[in-house]
């Protein structure tokens, strides 16, 4: 992230994929070649990975060609720079650290209404999840040093024009995405399994469960422009509302509303996604003008 918040998008991605890459080969040659295994092999490739890309991004920050070295004088903490990092990181974490929670509320509930095949629909639907959620989260990331960058330089116009571009594609790629998973979530199921029974099963719960797939664009723009512009405090609240406040709550209280239990557990992902987009989007628009004329906080 310190390297493409210094312009360098190119390479910050191949520091990405060089750990990728590398994992992929060492995992068979360890795995299979030297007779490591999986627990051995895969692990011992990971951390080779892991180090390979520490090195490749050290070695970047401590060239000439870097913009900002990383240099010894810089290196003691800071309060004043360490506190507002960390409130901008706190939205981003409680993102992801839910993933774990939802993944328990929804297994144990599917588990009790559905039993296992539910619950093996559900892992099909959460590894297609994230192909619409990792990009969509990889064009907000990709925008929001361009946003923050003219929000300091008080180019509120480039601001504006960067929140709509990067609206527009996310936006429409949720569309896209959502009426793929509509259409023909069969192809989608079929990637994961060859069971006739779980394909069919995944491809019914998918339908209901990415319904409201196609706000998340909204959503997600949305709030990760109030953190490009170091709106700390409503990033962490629109993070827990889809998730903590919506989405959880409704897992257990709308499979008794209906005859299908299974139905009502699934029908709470997107009820929780086209509420929590439309809150946002409100909030944003609402905000955008003050925040533009207020400009950063020294």
């Amino acid at each position: 992230m310190f390297i493409t918040a210094q312009g360098f998008a190119n390479f910050s991605m191949l520091t990405t994929v060089i750990g990728a890459v590398c994992n992929i080969i060492l995992d068979p040659i360890l795995i299979f070649g030297l007779n490591m295994g999986v627990r051995g092999g895969a692990a011992t490739a990971t951390i080779l990975s892991q180090g390979i890309s520490a090195v490749w991004v050290l070695r970047f920050l401590l060239e000439k060609k870097t913009v900002l070295k990383l240099k010894k004088e810089h290196l003691p903490i800071q309060g004043d720079v360490l506190l507002p990092c960390m409130a901008l990181g706190v939205s981003p974490f409680v993102m992801q650290s839910t993933e774990a929670i939802l993944n328990v509320c929804f297994n144990s509930s599917l588990a009790k209404y559905g039993g296992d095949v539910a619950v093996g629909s559900f892992t099909i639907i959460s590894s297609c999840m994230q192909c619409l959620s990792l990009p969509l989260m990889g064009m907000c990331q990709g925008a929001q040093p361009l946003m923050s960058f003219n929000f300091g330089a008080r180019k509120n116009d480039r601001v504006r024009q960067t929140f709509r571009y990067l609206l527009a594609i996310c936006v429409a790629f949720s569309c896209l995405f959502c009426i793929v998973a509509e259409l023909v979530p069969t192809v989608m199921a079929g990637i994961f399994s060859s069971d006739t029974e779980m394909i069919s099963y995944t491809a019914w719960a998918m339908r209901i469960y990415m319904a409201g797939a196609f706000s998340m664009g909204v959503q997600l723009a949305c709030q990760q422009s109030f953190m490009a512009l170091s709106q700390a405090r409503i990033s962490l609240l629109l993070a827990c509302l889809r998730k903590i406040i919506l989405l959880i709550p409704l897992i257990y209280i709308l499979p008794n509303f209906f005859g299908d239990r299974v139905f009502g557990v699934l029908l709470a992902e997107p009820v929780s996604d086209i509420l929590a987009a439309a809150v946002t989007a409100i909030m944003f628009f609402t905000h955008l003008n003050g925040i533009l004329e207020k400009g950063p906080s020294k």
